[in-house]
């Protein structure tokens, strides 16, 4: 694996110790340039289109971050909230600019979990959207919290909340005036500074503690991997809280190699948005793109292109090999219901489809799959521009170590990391962080295996393998996998469900698509969708599964599986609500 890992061509770029630096690299290499786009009133019929250069957006972090300063945040935490916007972006960079502690908040969160991760964080002050306004007037009535300061990113007339625009405008006549502080402010790299709550409910979420070094040891290893260029433009859709969408779109797409970011307006908008800012690099999960790819081979279906597409793709695929590459030509008129000028895709979060990634690939798309946790800042393993692995998780990352902890026969074992990016520990959690931290490793819970190139595939959640009495092992990924494969189904999961003589019996809920099952059986009523699925599932999959693998019960349905906002399955949540677990 390491000597794999040395033939890496890497792309020298230049390291970064912290953020401050990560600010200035992008204000001077890219000072011009646009650093973000984006539709102000998009619900009106007539919205603005803004655009802000890197070297606007670093004079107004840099105007935030002195203001803040002035009023005595120095070393203070500072929560964030708010939908994927500009300031959004300025308020990160200028909190971590500053040697203060962001917090960034899950926008999709109800309120009284709001109030909780307020609480547990010992925020000092937050920085919000109007859409938080309530909320954020409840805390400050019921003085349950540590906040003395609230932000609003916009204009709001309420006594005790300030404007994030007064803020900016204050930060920039303090330097027009002579202050530096907060350009000499020093950063020490190896505190918390940045505390992250993982996806769950509030009494098992934890608070993740990354650093400076943390985050930006990952975003100098990423160019030996996946290089974006300042042509490029990313459209930032996933949340931004989420680590993975703002350190791969925002922190190193954005401001390590100089791309522009859009801020899409909403799902059913994103078609549109990749055509209207020519998106070059889409940052997505794999449930999505399944949708999108399903929506692509049905469209070339109706128009009666199936069998010219399953004819072309061997050809083009055998030209690229020799270094003939025409995909991008050749269907030309696929890539044009994408916006035209979508090149690369960028997809973490689980696992897909190989039948997906191949596909969208086929059609001269650049597939890269990537792993990693909210603990391990983000990225573990990733495909590189040079070598791919449908299917797999990809390679170890340039500056970590990973192995199989206690790995079976078969080779698959826990998943350990070690190296620069691993968290510092979950905050005020000493025994769940001995727990995952073991002599400098981070063990995962991630079950998995390296094949003979050194590329991870993984195989599932430890604490969701499903022993049977028999001693065999069933990892419910595996199964999923098969069974999302079936045109009807949308999402699944796959589940033990406790028996007598403590065994289990496989069982699966299925979310399926009831307009795909009219197309497929137009003589069928919804009453028969069960009996039709039954049936293929025996036929599908457990005909071609050992019979210790058999499904041997399924409940279907039409309400979509709950979700994070990443759009991963929160299993135990649905484990609750089948009544399996308490």
């Amino acid at each position: 694996m390491e000597k794999r890992l040395k033939e890496f061509p890497g792309h020298v770029m230049g390291e970064i110790r912290d953020f401050k630096e990560l600010l200035n690299r992008a204000d001077t290499k890219y000072s011009d340039k646009i650093a973000f786009e984006y539709k102000k009133n998009s619900a009106s019929g007539k919205p603005e289109y803004m655009k802000h250069t890197f070297h606007e957006y670093a004079e107004e972090a840099r105007n935030l971050g002195t203001a803040l300063l002035e009023m005595g945040f120095e070393g203070k935490r500072i929560a964030l909230i708010g939908q994927n916007r500009y300031e959004w972006c300025t308020s990160y960079i200028s909190v971590l600019g500053g040697d203060m502690v962001i917090v960034p908040l899950d926008k999709a969160l109800p309120n009284i979990e709001i109030k909780s991760l307020i609480q547990r964080s010992k925020a000092d002050a937050v920085i919000f959207d109007s859409k938080y306004l309530s909320v954020f007037q409840e805390i400050k009535k019921e003085q349950t919290s540590n906040l003395s300061c609230y932000i609003c990113m916009d204009k709001v007339e309420e006594e005790g909340m300030l404007n994030y625009s007064d803020l900016v405008e204050k930060g920039r006549e303090l330097r027009k005036n002579g202050d530096q502080r907060y350009e000499k402010l020093k950063i020490d790299n190896e505190k918390m500074s940045v505390m992250l709550f993982t996806s769950g409910t509030t009494t098992i979420s934890k608070a993740v503690m990354l650093s400076h070094h943390n985050i930006c040891s990952n975003i100098n290893a990423m160019p030996h991997f996946v290089l974006m260029y300042e042509s490029d433009v990313l459209l930032s859709f996933l949340p931004l809280h989420h680590t993975f969408e703002c350190t791969i779109t925002f922190l190193y797409g954005c401001l390590y190699c100089g791309a522009t970011v859009a801020f899409c307006d909403g799902l059913k908008h994103i078609v549109n948005n990749l055509t209207e800012y020519g998106v070059t690099v889409f940052v997505g999960v794999p449930l999505m793109l399944e949708m999108m790819y399903k929506k692509i081979m049905k469209g070339i279906e109706k128009q009666g292109k199936a069998g010219l597409i399953k004819t072309m793709t061997p050809i083009t695929n055998a030209l690229a090999t020799i270094h003939i590459d025409i995909k991008r030509k050749i269907y030309k008129q696929v890539l044009d219901n994408l916006g035209g000028k979508l090149r690369l895709v960028l997809y973490g979060g689980a696992p897909m489809e190989k039948s997906t990634i191949k596909g969208l690939a086929s059609f001269g798309i650049d597939m890269v799959q990537g792993y990693g946790l909210t603990e391990t800042s983000p990225v573990i393993t990733a495909e590189t521009d040079h070598f791919k692995r449908p299917g797999s998780a990809g390679l170890v990352m340039k500056n970590e170590e990973v192995k199989i902890d206690q790995p079976n026969e078969e080779g698959i074992g826990e998943v350990v990391v070690k190296g620069p990016n691993v968290m510092l520990g979950y905050y005020e959690n000493e025994e769940a962080t001995k727990e995952v931290l073991k002599d400098g490793w981070f063990y995962t819970g991630d079950l998995g295996y390296f094949d003979q190139d050194g590329y991870l595939y993984l195989t599932g959640r430890k604490k969701d393998v499903i022993v049977l009495k028999n001693g065999k092992n069933i990892y419910p990924q595996e199964i999923e996998f098969l069974i999302s494969k079936l045109p009807f189904v949308e999402e699944n999961i796959v589940y033990g469900k406790p028996v007598k003589n403590n065994d289990y019996l496989i069982s699966s809920k299925i979310v399926y698509n009831p307009d795909v099952l009219k197309e497929l059986y137009p003589e069928a009523n919804e009453n028969q969708y069960q009996e039709i699925i039954w049936k293929q599932i025996k036929e599908q999959i457990n005909n071609n599964m050992p019979d210790y693998k058999h499904i041997k019960e399924i409940i279907v349905t039409k309400e979509p599986l709950i979700k994070t906002t990443t759009q991963k399955v929160k299993r135990s949540e649905e484990m609750k609500k089948l009544g399996i677990i308490k």
